[in-house]
């Protein structure tokens, strides 16, 4: 069983404590109107690209496939009514070195996708998502 706290600290602030360590929510409005901190909804975003991109990594180590730079770019769009959630989200998978074994990094990346990443079958319940590689 996975279990987390949050601790309100005034405001929107809260402290998180999970297995992995403390970390802190923050949605208190800034002088523009904007969450000063990361936000829940942010937040699984960061999940899903988290999620994935130690999926294809690993799956790169074992294929003893190299890469210079590995990034996952994430971009959702949230509903305009309540309860507001992704109904759509795109994955860009950014790779940058010389002689990229572009089939191992396709192999990788599609299984994390239709197999191994548990936070992105997760979101496809509930989003349309969609992927592309960008070599550079």
């Amino acid at each position: 069983m996975h279990k987390i706290t949050t601790d309100w600290k005034g405001e929107m602030t809260y402290e998180v404590e999970t297995a992995g360590g403390k970390f802190t929510l923050d949605a208190t409005p800034d002088s523009t109107g904007k969450a000063k901190g990361m936000t829940p909804k942010y937040l699984m975003l960061v999940a899903l690209a988290g999620c994935t991109s130690m999926d294809v990594t690993s799956l790169l180590e074992k294929m003893r496939a190299q890469v210079a730079d590995f990034k996952v770019d994430v971009e959702g769009d949230l509903t305009e009514e309540h309860p507001k959630y992704y109904d759509k989200v795109k994955m860009i998978y950014r790779f940058k070195g010389e002689d990229l074994q572009k089939d191992k990094i396709e192999k990788a990346v599609k299984l994390s996708v239709d197999r191994y990443c548990g936070v992105y079958e997760m979101f496809r319940q509930f989003s349309e998502v969609e992927y592309e590689i960008v070599y550079s």
